[in-house]
């Protein structure tokens, strides 16, 4: 069995920037609550790619640098200056960021280490469409969601 080894999130990202730069993808489990309900901290895994400006669109899932260090949200508001960014899993704060921030785009999702699902299928679309349209009472489910995910996982 293959030894996992934990690398301080500095290295990781700069590795993670270096492989993106030679036009490799890149699979990384994530780390984190800000992207849940549909993507699960330490479960889900996503496979990232080298992307362009002008190949990014609304409610694509993006890694970018931000306040020295990395995130990987969903852009909610492009603008000529640059992206409006949120977490799935986030009901009041985003962030700004400009294209030279965006390090890569999400290509596909392993909910499970077996099952990938791809960004432009159409459940992918569908949920990202149904979710960015329920921002405004997000707050609300994701209590409940929390509420009874602690409740199941205890």
């Amino acid at each position: 069995m293959m030894e996992k080894k934990q690398l301080p999130n500095t290295l990781f990202f700069t590795w993670v920037e270096e492989e993106i730069a030679q036009s490799h993808q890149v699979r990384i489990r994530l780390i984190g609550t800000s992207i849940n309900p549909f993507l699960r901290n330490g479960i889900s895994e996503v496979v990232l790619v080298p992307c362009k400006p002008e190949e990014l669109k609304l409610l694509d899932v993006v890694l970018f640098r931000y306040r020295g260090g990395h995130v990987l949200h969903r852009i909610v508001r492009i603008t000529p200056d640059g992206y409006t960014l949120q977490g799935d899993g986030v009901w009041a704060s985003c962030e700004q960021c400009t294209a030279t921030d965006i390090v890569a785009r999400v290509a596909y999702v392993y909910r499970t280490p077996q099952k990938r699902l791809s960004v432009t299928s159409l459940s992918w679309r569908l949920y990202s469409k149904i979710w960015h349209f329920l921002r405004p009472v997000r707050r609300w489910l994701l209590r409940l969601y929390f509420l009874l995910w602690r409740k199941h996982a205890i």
